[in-house]
């Protein structure tokens, strides 16, 4: 669920010149949907709408458009995936490393799209954007949102740029979990499916950090029950706090305590001092992620999203596991990683088996890697190892029909 090393202006550097198997600069693109009397209908029984959807695009749609994948974002993340928005932009898309000509996502070969999620705040519709009935933004008026209405968005723009079937979608962790609704909801809106380091609900484990988090935010004195945009400074230190608490269930012990351990941070002493904040690197270190998420990301963003993935549960909405991944004929890659708590393999495995039970085609990996949950962010070759055949052959089959 850590999924945008953020985007910064380049300070004091040479501007940036991309190399050649990068997209290179890219630009973030607008769309309103939904617009009345065509309103979203949410999983809520809401109308919504219009709605704005940011996203990129990446490579060429071939002649038949069947070259098409859709990228799902994690809970942090946006649609910058690849390439640089300008020269003096410090860091890439948030996965560029994957996606790119000849990397895992070949943008010589392959048409990759990325979105921003309903309710996200990074330019899609959401709690900080203008509530057009009042000129103000929504804030906590926003609608709740879930999974199933992220989706819907995403197929409906896929649709808008003219593309009748994906030849893949792909995401990890919350963008697993919104490509596994997609399969069940739009069953013949992909020919693929690659599911990383994600499952099929929440675990409560999962769901109690997510609701720690909202605590966080919402105890800030300057949350002011989430109508905070035109106070001259929002619920930082809550939603840096819960970034805190979410970045440590991403990571795993080897990776921590090889990386830190008890290591001091500015001294070979203990200081016996209550008002040490940061005395371990390791505190020094989430500290550091919660200053630099609160920077980037809407608290009210936050509250939208985490309560998202806690409503999903895949069986419950389609009646079983089996039936809900039955709807689709889409061939199914999933990975799990060694040592991702938080997205155990036992739920990859949970997955594999309603699909085994729906007769349909899945391919499964357990990954060893000592990087947690954010391996799949972080271990680009052993998944290129995976995605690059297994989208070669979907192609082929895709197009020998």
């Amino acid at each position: 669920m850590q999924d945008a090393p953020e985007s910064e202006l380049r300070a004091n550097d040479e501007p940036i010149q991309p190399g050649p198997d990068s997209v290179g600069f890219v630009e973030t693109k607008y769309v309103t949907l939904f617009e009345s009397p065509h309103g979203l209908k949410l999983e809520s029984g809401e109308q919504f709408g219009p709605i704005t959807i940011a996203y990129e695009t990446y490579g060429t749609l071939s002649p038949n458009k069947d070259n098409a994948i859709f990228v799902c974002h994690a809970l942090s993340g946006d649609a910058h995936v690849a390439g640089w928005h300008g020269p003096k932009e410090r860091k890439p898309g948030w996965w560029d490393e994957f996606v790119g000509p000849g990397k895992g996502l070949d943008t010589s070969k392959y048409f990759v799209i990325c979105a921003n999620a309903l309710s996200g705040c990074k330019g899609t519709t959401g709690p900080s954007s203008i509530d057009p009935a009042t000129g103000k933004p929504y804030g906590l008026k926003f609608p709740f949102i879930t999974v199933g209405d992220i989706v819907k968005v995403h197929a409906e723009l896929v649709r808008y740029l003219g593309v009748e079937k994906l030849l893949a979608v792909i995401g990890g962790s919350l963008g697993g979990m919104q490509l596994l609704e997609w399969t069940a909801r739009f069953p013949d809106q992909m020919h693929a499916a690659i599911c990383l380091a994600s499952a099929a609900k929440l675990s409560a484990q999962g769901i109690a950090f997510n609701a720690v988090g909202r605590r966080a935010i919402q105890a800030d004195p300057k949350f002011n029950k989430g109508d905070y945009y035109e106070q001259p400074e929002g619920p930082r230190y809550g939603l840096a706090l819960a970034r805190m608490v979410a970045h440590i269930t991403y990571l795993s012990e080897v990776s921590i305590e090889s990386k830190f351990g008890r290591r001091l941070q500015h001294s070979d002493k203990l200081a016996y001092d209550l008002a040490h904040e940061t005395e371990f690197q390791i505190e020094s270190y989430l500290h550091y992620q919660g200053k630099r998420f609160v920077e980037r990301f809407d608290a009210n963003s936050y509250l939208c999203l985490t309560h998202a993935m806690d409503y999903f549960d895949l069986a419950s909405s389609y009646g079983s596991l089996s039936k809900a991944l039955g709807r689709t004929n889409a061939r199914f890659l999933l990975a799990s990683y060694t040592s991702d708590w938080l997205f155990t393999t036992a739920q990859s495995q949970e997955i594999v088996e309603a699909l085994i039970e729906a007769r349909r085609h899945v391919t499964f990996v357990e990954l060893a890697s000592t990087y947690g949950h954010d391996a799949f962010l972080l271990e680009i070759e052993q998944l290129e190892e995976l995605v690059r055949p297994f989208l070669e052959q979907t192609l082929i089959n895709v197009r020998a029909q």
